[in-house]
């Protein structure tokens, strides 16, 4: 016999869609301030590498 997922309660359910959405909208937040904090990195090395051929 095939086993038939319960349904869950409608409240569970939308915490679980607010959850899910939370989670994604985390995730996209993540990703697009990710190459900035890179950028950052980058120059920060670049500025470090000028300032040691100065000196």
């Amino acid at each position: 016999m095939a086993h038939v997922p319960q349904r869950l309660d409608p409240d569970r359910r939308r915490r679980r869609l607010e959850l899910l959405a939370a989670l994604a909208n985390a995730k996209t937040a993540r990703d697009y301030t990710q190459p900035q904090r890179l950028r950052g990195a980058r120059i920060r090395e670049l500025i470090a590498s000028r300032r040691r051929l100065v000196n």
